[in-house]
């Protein structure tokens, strides 16, 4: 099974790259971030027709979710608990089937710039809702994968310049420990189990020529629970994405499930 996560930047607006990769990875599971549509004005009709079942939580011009999955979605949640009066569009989860059943959990963390503001205030406050999430599945003892757009560097070598991110709400060290709080619950990363040394990134800005100069940062992650890390068989970020006509600022990364 692949599972693939692809911050889209506008579904409408990259659509025909979004279908171009699609045909071209064949994931069995792709989880988008930042649509920037309502659940109602999301093309489904053409992920459809490629045999995609599809589930969204959507927000009218920013943030948005969804899942695009060859197996029948069950479990549905587009709720992180935590903050009854949060209506951001950040998450959505579901249980795709397989031999065995795998929980896919499609996240898009706030990216707490300026600081300090309010939305840096948001943004710890969302990843220790995310901290609570991830240890109830733990505690699930299932397969599972927590994939999306983290807004989080981890490492000086998941930047090309980390220090003009030192200030930044993406590398801040209270970001970096709220990362590692993740890691620690026994989560694996899974780009990292399978390239502990690699220097890849899956965004570059469009500003400052940043993708024709390699001036990017790894900010869009997958983590796995203890039994889907049994599983992993490979873990790819498709870099080439970012040369088409119109990209997104972000490429895919995918995992490689054994199921």
């Amino acid at each position: 099974m692949i599972v693939a996560s692809f911050n889209i930047n506008g579904v409408r607006a990259r659509l025909p790259r979004l279908l171009e990769w699609l045909q071209d990875r064949k994931p069995d599971v792709a989880l988008l971030q930042e649509l920037k549509c309502q659940d109602q004005a999301f093309p489904a009709e053409q992920f459809e027709d490629l045999g995609y079942n599809i589930a969204t939580n959507g927000q009218k011009s920013f943030n948005g979710v969804a899942i695009l999955s060859k197996y029948p979605l069950e479990d549905l949640n587009p709720v992180l608990d935590g903050d009854s009066g949060d209506t951001q569009a950040r998450w959505l989860e579901a249980v795709v089937g397989g031999t065995r059943p795998v929980r896919v959990c499609c996240l898009y963390l706030p990216n707490g710039n300026p600081v300090p503001s309010p939305k840096y205030d948001y943004k710890l406050a969302w990843m220790e809702r995310l901290h609570s999430k991830m240890s109830d599945l733990l505690a699930l003892e299932e397969p599972a994968v927590v994939a999306g757009d983290y807004n989080v560097i981890p490492q000086p070598e998941d930047a090309a310049k980390p220090e003009r991110w030192k200030n930044d709400a993406l590398y801040l060290p209270e970001t970096r420990a709220a990362w590692r709080r993740l890691l620690n619950m026994g989560y694996t990363d899974a780009f990292r189990a399978v390239h502990p040394t690699a220097r890849s990134f899956t965004f570059w800005d469009y500003q400052r020529r940043a993708w024709q100069r390699d001036d990017g940062i790894r900010i869009d992650h997958m983590l796995l629970t203890p039994q889907c890390a049994d599983m992993l068989k490979d873990c790819q970020i498709d870099r080439n994405v970012r040369a088409q006509e119109k990209p997104s600022d972000h490429v895919p990364i995918w995992v490689e499930l054994n199921t």
